[in-house]
């Protein structure tokens, strides 16, 4: 255990959680005109709905996983009858397959924004920087999946999960000492995710917490009669 993992893995996630959840209940509170999409779809709508969708799809299936395979306890998974073995190979192989389709969505989406011109001039600093953020993330995340190929007994998963689970419930010493040992690749993903984490408030990203679900069960509006 080293004193840069410590700072990294140890100290840092707080960080990012702090700027998170501060940076976005201040931003929500004195800046909520700029609490949304700032949508392009009347710019160009093609290439948009052409990427938006499996980018959305993608993401929120490979989120939901990590979430699911990082913070349930290995006990839950050894009741179930689930080795760590076999929760890698279908760690890996759901996460692959929809990486790729995110993958697929936000390649669209980037040279989209930086290539038309009409897209690329109502774009902010933050909007390229966001996605380029995002894009790197993937690729980092569908790199480590090939690393995962050189130890398929699931150890480095075991740690990540340590880590994952020591850092929620706050025993930063477990948290380091779990994570001090993982491979380059997987601490590179975990730091920029964190990162990540700190621009998020500053971004477009903070319609998140506004998906409006309300929407699926309203009755339909009617525009003009026929």
């Amino acid at each position: 255990m080293s004193y840069l993992d410590t700072l990294l893995f140890g100290i840092y996630p707080y960080i990012a959680a702090v700027v998170l959840f501060v940076g976005c209940l201040v931003r929500y509170d004195r800046e909520q005109y700029t609490w949304k999409t700032s949508s392009s779809q009347l710019l160009e709508s093609k290439q948009l709905k052409k990427g938006s969708r499996p980018f959305h799809i993608g993401i929120i299936m490979v989120l939901m996983g990590h979430f699911v395979g990082l913070l349930t306890p290995h006990q839950v998974w050894d009741f179930l009858n689930v080795t760590a073995a076999f929760k890698q190979k279908i760690a890996m192989g759901l996460g692959g397959f929809f990486g790729l389709v995110c993958f697929y969505g936000l390649t669209i989406l980037l040279v989209r924004r930086l290539t038309n011109p009409r897209v690329r001039a109502s774009s902010s600093t933050m909007d390229i920087l966001i996605l380029v953020g995002l894009y790197i993330q993937l690729i980092l995340g569908l790199i480590s999946i090939l690393f995962s190929f050189s130890h398929l007994d699931g150890s480095e998963m075991l740690k990540m999960m340590s880590w994952a689970q020591n850092i929620v419930t706050f025993d930063l010493t477990q948290a380091t000492e779990a994570i001090s040992g993982v491979g380059f690749i997987y601490k590179a993903h975990i730091f920029f995710g964190l990162t990540l984490l700190i621009i998020f408030p500053f971004s477009r990203l903070v319609h998140v917490w506004s998906v409006p679900v309300g929407y699926i069960k309203r009755n339909y509006q009617v525009v003009r009669h026929k």
